[in-house]
């Protein structure tokens, strides 16, 4: 599985970015799918993932209410929504995939995607 990660940018704060992931490969059904993010001179911390049915979700504290992972089997893509970006939120973002159950640990998946950026301004 390849994964492209696409759709960062600039936004100032309180504004919106859509970040997509694309597979290739092989079709991303079978898979969780997560997204991490890394800030300079921090570790890579986890943001948010969805089940390999779509149906469950979960995030880190800091973006609950404000980002909404989503998939799109058809398309082999996954999205995260970021919507109130906050400063803090500047970092790269990472999509991975991971066969069966999602996880928050980042050394738990099996495959990663290159990396955006988002830089939010104040």
């Amino acid at each position: 599985v390849q994964l492209q990660a696409s759709g960062g940018g600039l936004a100032q704060a309180g504004g919106s970015l859509t970040l997509s992931c694309a597979a290739s490969g092989r079709t991303f059904s079978g898979y969780a799918m997560g997204w991490f993010r890394q800030a300079p001179g921090k570790q890579r911390e986890f943001v948010a993932a969805i089940s390999l049915n779509g149906d469950t979700t979960y995030y880190t504290n800091s973006v609950k209410g404000r980002f909404t992972i989503s998939g799109d089997n058809p398309k082999n893509t996954v999205y995260l929504q970021m919507n109130s970006l906050k400063p803090e939120d500047t970092a790269v973002y990472y999509c991975a995939a991971r066969r069966n159950s999602f996880t928050a640990v980042a050394a738990l998946y099996d495959y990663w995607g290159q990396g955006t950026q988002v830089t939010v301004s104040s």
